[in-house]
């Protein structure tokens, strides 16, 4: 049965053939995205994407407030529950190997309401982690070149470092997705060379003693900081302390780590721009989550095992751990490899962005226009311009910190809503060819959506409002502008104007 209005589905073979569509000759599309894009392109963007500056960071915060030096297991077990919805992505990745990602899926599967909601919550994700990204980079410039405090860093009025590296990246964006993964890939040879050195040295000065106890007994507390509206959603809702340490801290570290995986999904927004997006694409989502894992695994071991975790400095753990054993020099290898990461998650968040723009204005919800593929670039220029002077704007004149979980919150939900597109997929399109599919399903679809579930859940009150507030403006433009504007509903119209001329 077909479904009409806000509900009405985009059929997986006008998805496709969208694709191929000639742009010289359908004077309303915005054009056809090049496909040049290899695996290797792929790992880059996505381990570009991910490993930003939270492997130096969350480690020392999560060992020393809640899990202990099991902290290796929290981080182990973020990455399951994120393997969980990386499978699910690949399933719909393979099968709809399309721009848009989590958008195109929720709108073959849930309808064109969800598939604008889903959309306008990848733009908030993309558009705020670009933002928050950049005025991190500028300040990490201030603290390696001794730069002005007036123009980079936090307190800076105008942060000028902060537009400075969105514009640039932006520019390389616009000019072609090949051009903007060369970049990536340099960046995350750099960071991944720098972080594997480090990890390789540090093994020389581990203590087994430091990992005795590895999960200390679970202890009650009501300091961790948050009150009122910056109370934990399932804290407010069961009236739960939160406790350190044992079960309990790993799975509150789990929860806070978990982000630290977010970022993997873009490789499947490159799906119209991948050479063999069937193979590659699954390869690309894997492989990324793998390689981010083991690292992100092997720093826990080696800091934990460095440093008692009591007295591991929260603030930046590794290079404070290797200065405690006389390797000072480490900490500006670090500051390299975070300015390298920083860079290379703007640059993919930038380009993310740009391609859900792109899909739907492909698709009438946001104006033709503005999503239009430039002829020789083969990217969505316009749109990548708007993006851009967005981020540049985010980071140069608002401070992010309070907002900064909005980027986790926005992750999860595309994570449930691609998640539970592959059971529904599987049971109104049985015959679609899927060269990946997610094995148990739909008992794994359902554990990763619990799973996401349970992340959000123990995000702010504050993050949740803010959250909904986005969604309602989201909403008043999709009934306002989206809505009559969507090409499946002119197509709609003329279905109903050929069955009433037969009747």
């Amino acid at each position: 049965m077909s479904r009409h209005g806000a509900l009405r589905l985009k059929p997986i073979e006008d998805i496709l053939a969208q694709q191929s569509a000639d742009a010289a000759a359908d004077a309303v599309s915005p054009g056809v995205l090049k496909r040049q894009l290899t695996v290797r392109d792929l790992l880059g963007l996505g381990i570009g994407m991910v490993i930003g500056t939270g492997i130096f960071t969350l480690t020392g915060i999560e060992a020393r407030n809640h899990a202990s030096p099991a902290v290796t297991i929290s981080y182990a077990l973020a990455g399951f529950i994120a393997l969980l919805a990386a499978l699910c992505y690949c399933e719909m990745a393979s099968a709809v190997p399309t721009a848009g990602s989590a958008y195109t899926y929720a709108y073959a599967t849930l309808g064109e309401i969800f598939a604008w909601i889903i959309g306008w919550d990848l733009v908030l994700e993309f558009a705020l982690g670009a933002g928050v990204v950049s005025r991190g980079w500028s300040g990490y410039l201030k603290s390696l070149f001794g730069l002005p405090d007036a123009f980079f860093g936090e307190t800076s009025r105008i942060n000028l470092g902060g537009v400075f590296i969105a514009v640039l990246l932006g520019l390389i964006a616009m000019i072609g997705a090949k051009e903007s993964a060369r970049v990536t890939n340099t960046l995350v040879v750099i960071k991944v060379t720098i972080c594997v050195f480090i990890i390789a040295v540090g093994l020389f000065f581990i203590r087994a003693a430091n990992y005795s106890p590895f999960i200390p007994a679970p202890a009650a507390t009501t300091e961790d900081g948050r009150t009122g509206w910056e109370t934990s959603l399932v804290q407010a809702v069961t009236g739960v302390s939160p406790s350190t340490f044992g079960l309990a801290g790993i799975l509150t570290a789990a929860a806070v780590v978990f982000f630290a995986y977010s970022g993997f999904e873009v490789v499947a927004n490159m799906g119209e721009e991948t050479r063999d997006p069937q193979r590659d694409l699954v390869r690309g989502v894997l492989g990324t989550l793998g390689i981010c894992t083991g690292l992100y695994v092997a720093v826990c071991l080696v800091v934990t095992g460095m440093v008692k975790y009591a007295d591991i400095d929260e603030g930046a753990p590794v290079a404070e751990a290797f200065k405690s054993v006389g390797l000072g020099w480490a900490g500006a290898l670090i500051a390299v490899a975070a300015i390298c990461g920083l860079t290379s998650v703007i640059l993919v968040d930038i380009v993310g962005m740009g391609r859900i723009a792109f899909a739907m204005g492909r698709d009438g919800l946001l104006p033709m226009s503005v999503a239009r593929v430039h002829p020789r670039w083969g990217t969505p220029y316009r749109v990548i311009a708007l993006t851009t002077a967005l981020v540049a704007a985010l980071a140069g004149f608002v401070p992010l910190r309070a907002l900064a979980d909005m980027v986790s919150i926005g992750t999860l939900f595309a994570f449930v809503v691609v998640s539970a597109a592959v059971p529904i997929l599987r049971r109104t399109r049985p015959d679609l060819e899927r060269p990946f599919r997610v094995p148990f399903s739909p008992v794994l679809p359902i554990a990763s959506v619990l799973a996401c579930l349970y992340m959000m859940m123990n995000l702010s009150l504050a993050t949740w409002m803010r959250f909904l507030v986005w969604m309602a403006i989201g909403l008043v433009i999709y009934l306002g502008y989206g809505r009559r504007h969507a090409l499946a509903r002119r197509h709609e119209r003329e279905q109903d104007a050929e069955v009433a001329t037969t009747g």
